[in-house]
């Protein structure tokens, strides 16, 4: 472990961070309280963004140059010269930003705990537009100071607590973790909106945020670290906060009361020092000790190649698959259940849309979009009506699956969905693989079927590859979007329900009535 941290504080740019704030701190002469941010921005954030993300020449290279600028600004120049730098800066925290998003779209909204890193690459920016605005002197509402310590604290709260809730989460994730992660993602962001909005809204966030802070320090207390070394200096900068976030408390009570309790000089001395000297330091030495390896795995699975709209598929085709033995093994289905999805042509449908009451707005407007692109075109109505449509086969080599298969359902002339079917194994379980064309994108409903009861259960709420993703160019990420059908056979029909959510809100209920065709004239199946 010691080896790992040699290796971490001995990396030249580490290195080249180290003699820059020295030359700052030994030379410059400013307020000793302004180096609290020069240290972040030319060692903590250099260090720590080292360990989650691996860097190339390039990226070393525009980060040594974001330092560099620092370090000049720190010492008096003009002030053309000192806003190229923080300019310059900002292109660099930028850049850093650029790859919590890249890590991001090759994910998607799944793993909390590398969410929180993503989330802390982000913040970053919004730290160097604020020190663009200390440094610019730009009018933003709050007084110098206040604008500086804005900075600081998405350098510190949002970037470094962030990324280290992130690595905590690496080692274990409880519901208990899921909750602290998720307030102090948003903390930043409810903070900032309290102190410019409202003194309630802040003395609100600020309590929550306080309880938040204990919270995950007693989940830190209850975690097996690599070392004994290493959970002491993990828990150091927690323990800190939680001694130090105290007063942001006081000081939020004092703007809510209107009576200062804490003053900006007080917190400077104590709150300040304490963050920089013990959780700053402890933070990045805690992690450089050992970086505990991320428990999420790249998607494998194979996705349609086929952007757009689909233009003229095959010939037709039976069935939405070949054998629901594939994906139900032993699971015992009625008949009519396995011939709707093998002989699918032979069924017609009807339908009746519910939307829940909070998504109809949204629903509505949407509508007006999904008509041009011919993809969930659902009627704004609940009144039961007919959809039609055919299976036909599409190229392999145009969609890049296995033998795919077109269902395009419609409501009289309108395209409702354009769902392609295929399939893939992952596991020793087989899962239906559903592509639905967007513009210059796709969405992938991967399935995992279930049999209960004689009745199937498919869900993208799932284990494995289960999950609803979108794909874009060469990035394929999951969204926060499930959906589950729910199907049974009712005397000679077969009644089906399908759900959707989105971040685990409902917003979407389909009714099926499944007939089996037949022939008016001669009262025979067709």
């Amino acid at each position: 472990m010691l080896v790992n941290l040699r290796k971490a504080l001995g990396n030249p740019l580490i290195v080249f961070g180290t003699i820059l704030f020295l030359f700052c701190f030994l030379f410059n002469g400013e307020d000793g309280y302004l180096h609290y941010l020069s240290i972040a921005q030319l060692l903590f954030v250099p260090l720590l963004l080292q360990l989650v993300v691996q860097l190339r020449k390039m990226d070393k290279l525009i980060l040594a140059i974001g330092m560099m600028v620092v370090a000049l600004i720190s010492f008096t120049m003009p002030y053309p010269v000192e806003l190229l730098g923080a300019l310059v800066y900002l292109f660099s925290t930028f850049w850093i930003a650029s790859k919590g998003i890249d890590r991001f779209l090759k994910r998607g909204f799944t793993n909390t705990a590398e969410l929180m890193i993503d989330l802390g690459l982000v913040y970053i920016a919004i730290g160097g537009m604020w020190f663009l605005a200390y440094i610019g002197q730009f009018d933003t509402g709050f007084d110098e100071t206040t604008t500086w310590l804005t900075a600081i604290h998405f350098h510190y709260s949002a970037f470094m607590l962030c990324i280290s809730v992130g690595l905590i989460g690496r080692i274990q994730m409880t519901k208990l973790y899921k909750v602290c992660a998720f307030i102090i993602a948003t903390g930043p962001m409810t903070l900032a909106i309290g102190i410019t909005f409202s003194t309630a809204i802040e003395i609100i966030a600020v309590s929550l945020y306080v309880g938040t802070i204990y919270a995950i320090t007693y989940y830190t207390f209850r975690l097996k670290f690599s070392s004994s070394v290493q959970a002491i200096a993990v828990r150091i900068p927690l323990v800190t906060l939680c001694a130090t976030i105290l007063w942001s408390f006081l000081y939020a009570y004092g703007n809510f009361t209107g009576n200062t309790v804490v003053a900006i000089p007080v917190m400077l001395a104590f709150h300040g020092f304490l963050n920089c000297l013990l959780f700053g330091s402890f933070t990045v030495i805690g992690w450089a000790l050992q970086v505990p390896a991320t428990k999420q795995k790249s998607f494998s699975f194979p996705i349609s190649k086929i952007r757009g709209k689909l233009e003229n598929p095959g010939a037709p085709y039976p069935g939405l698959v070949d054998q629901m033995a594939d994906y139900t093994g032993h699971g015992k289905l009625p008949f009519r259940t396995i011939d709707f999805y093998e002989n699918t042509d032979r069924y017609e449908l009807f339908a009746s849309v519910n939307w829940s009451a909070w998504f109809k707005p949204f629903a509505f407007i949407y509508q007006f979009i999904s008509r041009k692109i011919g993809q969930l075109n659902l009627p704004f109505s609940s009144a039961q009506i007919e959809m039609t449509g055919q299976v036909q086969l599409v190229d392999e080599q145009s969609d890049g699956r296995s033998k795919p298969r077109v269902w395009k359902r419609k409501i009289g002339v309108e395209t409702v969905f354009t769902a392609i079917y295929s399939q893939h194994q992952s596991n020793g379980r087989t899962y239906m693989n559903v592509a639905l064309p967007l513009p210059f994108s796709s969405m992938h409903g991967i399935l995992q079927a279930e049999v209960d009861d004689e009745r199937l259960y498919l869900t993208s709420n799932g284990d494995g590859d289960a999950g609803t993703y979108l794909a874009v160019g060469r990035y394929l990420f999951q969204l926060p979007l499930h959906e589950s059908f729910t199907i049974r056979e009712v005397d000679d029909d077969l009644l089906a329900s399908h759900d959707m959510t989105l971040f685990g809100l409902h917003f979407l209920h389909i009714d099926y009535v499944i007939k089996e065709k037949v022939d008016k004239t001669h009262s025979i199946v067709i």
